[in-house]
Parts: C-alpha cells; structure tokens; sequence
C-alpha cells in the first residue's frame, strides 16, 4: 500500500495559526482554514483556504489575513465601539472602516512586519473588485477610500496600486470638507474612545452628521445631571414643602392628626370602593362567556418554535428600486452588462435552449386516440385502408408550467461578491425572460443582512446588559429585485443593484427561505418551483458568537423539511463551490461559476419533464425516499 504524503500545507497552517494567536494575545483563540468568507465569530478565526500548491498568493492572502484580525481582536474593544457605533448604514459603514483601519495602522507601529502582510491583503482584494480600473470616485464607495486614507496616513505606508487609485480618487473630496479634523488623527490613534469620537466628527464633517444618532457623551452628561438633582432633593429639606409642613402640624397636635389621618384613611377607603365598582361595571360580561385572555405571541418561525430573534424593528423587506436612485441602478446594470459581455453568448445559447425545450412540451403534448375533440389528420391513412377503422380524435393536454411560478432566491452576502454574484445576477436575468416567454411566472429575491456584526439589534441587546441565548442578532435585509407579477423589462436595471458596493453583508439562510416559502404559499398559481441559489452554510458572526454554533444552520435545516414535508412547494438548491446536498434533497454543486448557468437552465428543464427517470438523470440526482 502506498502511503499518502502529508499535506505540504501542513506546517505553513500550523505555525501561522500559532503566530496569530500571539500576534492576538489569546492563547485560546481558535484559527480554522475553510473556503468560508474569513472573519471572527466568538473565540473562532476562519483564516482563508490554502492549497497543497501553497502558491504565493495563497500565502500572502492567509497572512495578511490572519495579521489584520489577530490586531484587530487585539486592540479594538467591542463594548467602546458599540457605544459610539452611528444608527444610519452609510454612517456605519465609514465608522467600521475607520476603525479596522486604526487597528491596522497600530499594528504596524508595534510591529513593523505586519505591515507588508496586510498591504498584501489589500492589494489582492482591491485587484478582484477591479478597483485599479475604476476612474469615476462614484464606482467605490466612500467608506473604503476613508479607511484607505485613514491606514495611509497613519502609517506613512504607500498603499498598493488598485487601493491608491480608489483613495486617491476620494481623498480631495475628504480633505476638502475634514482637513482640520483629519490633523488630530495622530493623537487619536492610541484610544479608541478618543479615535471613536474622532471617526465621528469626521462622518459629520462629511455630510452624514444626521445617521450619527444621539451622543453617547452628553446622554451620560443628562444622566449624571439627573442624578445629582435626585440626590440634592433627597438631601434638601425645603425640596418638600408640603409633605414637611404637614408634619410639623402633626407634631404640634397629635390629636388633630390622628383626627385627620383618619378621615384620609375613610376617604381613601371610599375611593377604592367605588374605583372596584366602576372596575366591576366595566369588566362585566354576559353569563356563560369566560373572560378573554390576551392571545398568545405567535413564534417568529413555522419550522422551528423555538427559534428565537431578539428583535425584529430592524429588520427590513424592501424593493430594489428603494435601496438606490433609478440612474444609479441604471449605471450598475450598465456595469453588469460589461463585467459579463463574454458570458453573453454562451448563456443566451442555454437559455434558447431551455425555452425550445418547455415550448416542444407545449407544442406536442397531445391526448390521442379519443373519442371526440380534434380529427387526428396523420391516422386518416388507416380509415382509407380499412373503412370499418372508426375515426381518431386528439386533444392538446394542459401542460405542467402553464399555471406554474418560479421563484429565484438568491444569497447576497460578502462570500459572493464578485464573480459569483455578478454570473448569478444575469443568470436569474436571463432565465427570468425566458421563462416570461413561456408564460411562467418568475419572482427574483434576495437576502442579506442591513450591517456587518449585528447592527441596531446588537446595540440593542448590548445596552439591555447581554441577556443569554438571544437568538438571531442581526438586522434582515430581504430584497425583491422583481415580484412574480412584474414584466422582466420593468425590473430588468433591478438586477445591477447585486454589483453595489456594501449591499452584500451576512446571510441568515433559514428565515430568507421561510420568507420566499410564505410569498409562493400565497400565489395563486398550483405548481410552485423554488430555487436557491448559495455559496455555502448560514453565517452571521454576530448571531453564532452568542448562541449555539449549529443555531442557524439547526434552523436552516428545520425550515427545508418544512417545505420538503408540506410539499406545496418543489424545492432545489444550487451550492456554488460548497455542497448545498447536504441540506436540500435535491441540490447541485457547481465548483466554477461559469457553470452556474447551465445547472440553473438544465434543473429548471429536468422539472418540467414528465418522465420521472429521465428528470432524476438530467438533474444529476437521485431522489431519497
């Protein structure tokens, strides 16, 4: 038997997983590598795949990653930055990015090394989003040209090419309205309260001064001043006049007194009788009928009852054409349309195909051999040979998709951004018009979250003393690029808002798929067809760092075998470069995006197959029973 070389990979893991643990200053933080978006969710690092080939960039991708969250769990501070945190998401976004960048810029002060790791880090990720192309400041957002500008000039470091360019691009307009308050940023650096306040005067000085939300600093002011004033009337004896003088009545005659402490206590006596009274008048009910009780709260899933949310007032279902300008969602579908271009032709070709495929079911499906409806004209030859041969009628049959409605439901969280999302946009475009010209019904949603690490809901819970086991600890963000009612033409710019800068956050993917399951449930149409289309498992920092680390996807899984049991909706799942299999029952997993269209084009197909067999091959599956 030959034996298996180790993983080459092996040791590179292995040391920098150590290296980071000191660099974090806790010795109890556990690096992980997965294909999963990097990140820190609780005393967990996921740290980017690396590959047996450990290509350059590969390694300085997983370090440069890894340096600039072990800084950033070593010098930012959750509660401080909780408390100064904006309430608006543009405002949010510049104050995240500010401060990721100040934990950066103090790395690389104490130690030097970490410097050219990160510039690494930043320079692959701005290559892939093609900020070295971009020469329009409105292509990029605001917040990463802040944080960009923020590292530059903290640390005198040069940033590399794709991220200069994006700076650059912003940072007159940056200067030119927070000059002055970008003087002080060297004496703020060191303190994050002092940098928190610091972040804030300059979002205010550029023009998001009304999504700041109260400051933190005077509502404390107001508390304290509260404070004192309770505590001075406790102490002031003229603070309560009345109250004394009565008592220096009764001193005087106790009789008295007494007198009249007995009369209060008569009249108060005579009041709460009649206060039951009128209580007993008004609560009366009719003999026979018990008294109502308040209904009790309806639980926040069908699937799982338990499933608990900490607060739902943040959450938001929202139309496309509602999250950005109608030029602006014209110049991001312009952008789509050019990122794409030579994809065109390969999808259109698909797409033509599936439509010749449903339109030769709606053609040719035909009852024959009946007894009345149409002559069948091609059995006519039989009459003449033998008269005696009674005629053939046919009759067209109902087809499958004729009353039929096809939801897309697309994942819109980080791990997608780029090429990912960009082929899932026009595909979900494609299929959507060539599904319209068949006559089916084609709904296109989306699911993300509205910030990164919990938003309102987490500021909430914070300030209410971080109660146990919250449950989801997020803000939903559930989009409609186009309802099952709306022509392809009118929401076709929709699509272009998946290629905005700062839409994809966090996916929750069990409440998105029980809100598309709610939607389809109340359409008219009897066939339902739901497909999802993800990158991997739930994750949402904020949520898994409190609760269980099964909570989301315990929950994902109970809401598929909701669906999968009522059976009012045929549920199938696309998993791009992770497999979905191992949540949906009838799923496909596609290593490179380009595939993306032709399983989407060929699982749609399968479906309207009559044949069992034939749709169980074409869809690459085998059905569980």
């Amino acid at each position: 038997m030959v034996k298996h070389a180790d993983n080459p990979a092996d040791p590179f893991k292995k040391a920098l997983a150590e290296a980071t643990k000191v660099m974090a200053n806790d010795p109890e933080l556990s690096v992980t590598y997965s294909v999963d978006p990097s990140g820190l969710s609780g005393d967990t690092m996921r740290l980017p795949q690396v590959s047996r080939r450990m290509t350059r960039e590969e390694v300085l991708v997983a370090r440069g990653t890894a340096d600039a969250l072990a800084l950033y769990r070593r010098y930012h501070d959750g509660a401080t930055h909780a408390r100064y945190a904006p309430q608006g998401n543009m405002a949010r976004e510049l104050y995240e990015a500010m401060e990721t960048a100040r934990c950066e810029a103090l790395g690389a002060r104490d130690m030097p090394g970490t410097a050219g790791n990160i510039d690494a880090k930043i320079g692959a990720e701005a290559l892939r989003r093609g900020y070295g192309d971009i020469s329009n400041a409105s292509d990029v957002p605001l917040s990463t040209a802040a944080g960009y500008l923020i590292r530059h000039m903290a640390t005198g470091r040069d940033l590399p090419p794709a991220a200069d360019n994006v700076m650059q691009l912003w940072r007159g307009f940056i200067e030119e309205q927070a000059g002055e308050t970008l003087e002080t940023l060297d004496e703020t650096l060191s303190d994050q309260s002092t940098f928190a306040k610091f972040a804030r005067k300059l979002i205010s000085d550029l023009g998001y001064g009304d999504q700041l939300g109260d400051d933190p600093d005077d509502m404390d002011d107001d508390q304290e001043d509260e404070g004192e004033q309770s505590q001075d009337e406790e102490q002031d004896p003229d603070s309560t006049g009345e109250d004394d003088s009565d008592q220096e009545e009764a001193d005087a005659d106790p009789e008295q007194s007494q007198e009249e402490q007995q009369d209060a206590s008569s009249a108060q006596v005579s009041m709460d009788d009649s206060a039951e009274d009128e209580m007993s008048e008004e609560t009366e009910l009719p003999e026979g009928e018990a008294p109502l009780e308040p209904p009790a709260p309806q639980p926040i899933s069908d699937a799982d009852p338990n499933y608990n949310v900490f607060e739902t007032k943040y959450d938001e279902e929202i139309r496309a054409e509602d999250l950005a300008e109608p030029i602006e969602l014209e110049r991001l579908r312009a952008y789509l349309d050019q990122q794409l271009e030579p994809l065109k032709g390969a999808v259109s070709r698909l797409a033509n195909k599936l439509q010749r495929r449903l339109q030769a079911q709606q053609n040719r499906s035909w009852l024959f051999d009946l007894e009345e409806g149409i002559l069948d004209a091609g059995r006519l030859a039989r009459v003449v040979a033998n008269p005696t041969t009674p005629l053939s009628f046919k009759m067209e049959k109902d087809t499958e998709f004729r009353d039929t409605v096809v939801t897309l439901l697309l994942d819109n969280s980080g791990s997608m951004r780029g090429r990912p999302i960009s082929i899932a946009a026009i595909c979900a475009d494609v299929l959507a018009r060539t599904l319209e010209r068949c006559n089916v019904k084609v709904e296109i949603l989306g699911f993300t979250t509205r910030a990164w690490k919990g938003g309102q809901s987490r500021e909430q819970w914070l300030n209410e003393g971080r109660p146990q086991q919250p449950g989801r600890l997020n803000d939903l963000r559930h989009i409609i690029y186009k309802g099952a009612d709306s022509p392809w033409r009118r929401a076709r710019p929709n699509l272009g808002l998946m290629m905005k800068e700062g839409l994809l956050k966090e996916n929750i993917d069990g409440e998105a798929l029980e809100w598309a399951h709610r939607r389809m449930m109340a359409r008219p149409e009897q066939r339902k067809i739901l497909m999802v289309i993800s990158d991997g498992a739930p994750v949402d920092d904020s949520t898994l760092s409190v609760n269980p680390a099964n909570y989301l996807e315990k929950h994902l899984r109970d809401v598929i075998a909701m669906v999968q049991k009522r059976k009012a909706v045929e549920l199938l799942a696309i998993g791009i470069g992770h497999d979905v299999t191992r949540y949906y029952e009838r799923a496909v997993t596609i290593t490179d995006v380009e595939q993306l269209a032709g399983a989407m084009t060929e699982q749609l197909a399968a479906l309207f197959d009559t044949d069992p067999r034939a749709r169980a091959r074409a869809m690459g599956m085998n059905r569980t029973r």
